[in-house]
């Protein structure tokens, strides 16, 4: 899946123990919206919720670490002011 969705797998690194906080919040967040909030018949059920979760949590769910955006928005505004500094160097 990593693969074909050109996802690059990394570890955390020893000695980056904040590392591993962002991906066990993420996780948390998941479990709960996801595997405990529902009963799957098929592998295939838990792809399509799971994709419509990416979804909200990517687009709609505006997230106190990033300034109240959605991951999204906070990518674009990220890129937006990056390009704007390499115009100025």
């Amino acid at each position: 899946w990593c693969e074909v969705n050109a996802i690059e797998i990394k570890y955390t690194q020893p000695g980056h123990p904040t590392q591993n906080s962002y991906v066990e919040q993420f996780n948390g967040s998941y479990r709960r919206a996801v595997l405990d909030a529902y009963l799957f018949r098929s592998i295939e059920d838990v792809r399509n919720i799971t994709e419509k979760w990416m979804d909200d949590y990517n687009n709609n769910r505006p997230h106190l670490a990033l300034e109240n955006l959605t991951p999204n928005e906070f990518l674009k505004k990220f890129e937006e002011k990056r390009t704007k500094t390499e115009f100025i160097v």
